[in-house]
């Protein structure tokens, strides 16, 4: 495959990733997207004429080539959408990169993945509930993900590295800075068990609307999310509505209803929107968790159909009960799905070896 054209599919001009991931579905691969005739562009759903006038590939290209150069030369691992080590979680979220920028040593399909997240302004309160939380998760050999904020995200990834547990950062600008500049030692000691991550190339500053963004990326890559200290308005409760709109489990920390930071926390609780949290076995109960036994990683599962979102196992189902090929019109009428939603579900159920494709863009189990 071809990483210019990998590179060169975020650059495309008003394509975002779920029209991204329909692109790369109806064409096969990221170099026939750029060989497209405009007639077969505009066939996509989402594409159609006026869109079609933005696309520009040559400077898409152009500007590819300068990132591939940089990211060459700064050690920086590109994650596309259908390698093995993107983040399976975050596949099944319609709106999950389609590339993402990883430095550091890690493994993002990792058994189990916490994201936390929390106010900037942290509590002594807040700042003893992460310790313990991330202490107590060492135990379970767990990924924590959180965005590299002052505050709580500081304290989730200074506690991580201290545990020896794997942590990720998720940025909301490129590489070629990091934002807060406090943090970057923070940073530079997280590649050593862990990471950073950014969908953004180099040159992204760090704008105030990058990091809502930034934060469907944390919520996306776990199983759950927990907020530990929160405000009412703010970061930390943006990324737990994105997580419920994921169906991804939200837990939070209760806190006295007189304290301002313990506010966001007490009105998810209030209104079922995170589950109450009083410490890790809290979560693991709620998840299903073991503990590692005599002290050793646990071992990673296959890939099972547990791991496909509620319509892949609706497709899945679908496609066993067959018997044989189904071709993709037929699965649009029986799923009643949009033929985009359709089209990404199917290659996502291909890209984790559920099924197979075959000639006439017909389905069978694999």
């Amino acid at each position: 495959m071809s990483l210019l054209h990998r590179l060169a599919l975020t650059f495309i001009k008003n394509i975002g990733p779920a029209l991204a991931k329909s692109m790369l579905f109806h064409f096969g691969d990221e170099e026939q997207v750029f060989k497209a005739s405009k007639s077969k562009l505009i066939q996509i759903p989402g594409i159609g004429e006026k869109r079609y006038l933005d696309i520009n590939f040559k400077t898409a290209l152009e500007r590819a080539e300068e990132e591939l150069d940089y990211i060459e030369k700064n050690n920086i691992t590109p994650i596309f959408y259908t390698d093995p080590t993107y983040p399976k979680r975050l596949k099944n979220c319609i709106d999950g990169p389609i590339l993402l920028y990883g430095k550091g040593n890690f493994n993002l399909n990792l058994r189990h993945v916490v994201s936390i997240v929390g106010t900037r302004r942290a509590t002594e309160y807040g700042k003893q509930l992460c310790r313990q939380l991330v202490e107590e998760l060492q135990e379970y050999n767990v990924l924590i993900v959180s965005g590299l904020a002052l505050g709580i995200d500081t304290y989730a990834h200074k506690e991580s590295l201290k545990q020896g547990v794997q942590t990720i950062g998720v940025l909301g600008h490129g590489f070629d800075r990091i934002y807060p500049v406090q943090n970057r030692s923070i940073a530079e000691k997280m590649q050593e068990n862990g990471g950073i991550l950014t969908e953004y190339p180099s040159g992204t500053i760090p704008d105030r609307e990058n990091f809502p963004q930034r934060n469907r990326i944390v919520a996306g890559m776990a199983d759950a999310t927990v907020v530990v200290e929160a405000g009412i308005k703010g970061g930390a409760l943006i990324t737990a509505e994105i997580a419920n709109s994921y169906n991804r489990d939200v837990y939070a920390f209760p806190g006295r209803i007189d304290d301002e930071f313990s506010e966001g926390c007490n009105f998810l609780i209030r209104h079922n929107k995170a589950g109450l949290l009083t410490c890790a076995a809290d979560l693991a109960y709620c998840l299903g968790w073991e503990k590692m036994d005599d002290g050793r990683p646990a071992v990673e599962q296959l890939s099972l159909p547990m791991d496909l979102s509620n319509e892949e196992r609706i497709i899945l189902d679908i496609i066993h009960q067959h018997k044989s090929p189904l071709a993709i019109d037929e699965l649009t009428i029986k799923t009643n799905m949009p033929m985009s939603q359709l089209a990404m579900n199917l290659l996502n159920m291909e890209m984790q070896g559920f099924i197979r494709s075959l000639p006439g863009k017909m389905y069978c189990i694999n």
